[in-house]
């Protein structure tokens, strides 16, 4: 590989490192919603071929949740934000979903990824960003087979998107009665549900081609070294922030966020190339 390459990744990845670890903690989202786009968008310099590099950042990004995750689900702990029975009862779900999504998305094109963060993202901005705080399709969250099936869904899509689940979760939780920081902070706790099988099965991973970059399956050994440690540092910071701000704001800063990333990538996923 051409080691003049390496300096814009490298800090591409330290940059993004440190921004995903105070969404991670504000949004409960994992970070991956921001990872995923800016390394899709910098694997291009690294030499890894266009059909493959959606997956190589999914699945680092999803590598990169596991610490980040346990910082922020520590941080949101300590102020009595995770709703654990509801924990309980969606984990395994969350266990399962997670890594069948990941085995699924390891066999699909890169194009069929992008198009379901797209998809998936700008859904969950509208909701998060109009006006709908009021808005219940359920009286309380679903446990039992129910749950499951949720929490199952959750986890899958979660997976393929290289996130971890806060961007599917929260909103849901919110539209079945959750209040928005305790489904914040139960999400922080989703992401480490979902980050760790479906890790593994992208480490399981067999690629057909050679990376130029040292990696276990698609996951990217260099981005999970440079950007699990800055996103972890500043998880707390953003957990901190999540309690300070109205439900209001938060609402629509989630929202607004995913409307920009979303847009960015149903564009790079249908225009013409």
């Amino acid at each position: 590989m051409d080691l003049s390459a390496l300096w814009p990744v490298a800090l591409a990845m330290l940059g993004t490192a440190l921004f995903s670890g105070v969404v991670a903690g504000l949004l409960g989202v994992g970070g991956g919603i921001v990872i995923v786009p800016v390394l899709e968008y910098a694997l291009q310099f690294a030499g890894i071929p266009a059909e493959w590099r959606m997956h190589v950042a999914v699945a680092t990004s999803l590598a990169t949740i596991v610490p980040t995750s346990i910082s922020s689900s520590r941080a949101h702990h300590s102020r009595g934000a995770i709703d654990w029975p509801l924990a309980k009862s969606w984990g395994p779900g969350m266990l399962f979903g997670a890594l069948a999504g990941s085995l699924v998305a390891a066999q699909v094109q890169a194009r069929v990824l992008s198009a379901v963060f797209g998809v998936v993202a700008l859904a969950v901005a509208v909701k998060m960003f109009l006006p709908l705080d009021h808005l219940r399709i359920a009286s309380h969250v679903p446990v039992g087979a129910a749950g499951l099936a949720t929490s199952g869904t959750i986890g899958a899509v979660s997976a393929m998107m290289g996130i971890g689940g806060g961007t599917i979760s929260v909103p849901v939780m919110t539209l079945l009665g959750e209040p928005i920081h305790r489904a914040v902070g139960t999400g922080a706790l989703f992401g480490l549900l979902i980050s760790v099988p479906g890790t593994l099965g992208y480490l399981w991973a067999t690629p057909p081609v050679a990376f130029p970059w040292p990696t276990v399956g698609l996951v990217s050994l260099l981005g999970v070294v440079l950007i699990a440690p800055g996103s972890m540092l500043t998880a707390p910071l953003g957990a901190r922030l999540a309690h300070a701000l109205s439900k209001r704001a938060l609402s629509r800063l989630f929202g607004a966020f995913l409307f920009v990333v979303a847009t960015r990538m149903l564009y790079r996923t249908f225009a013409p190339h």
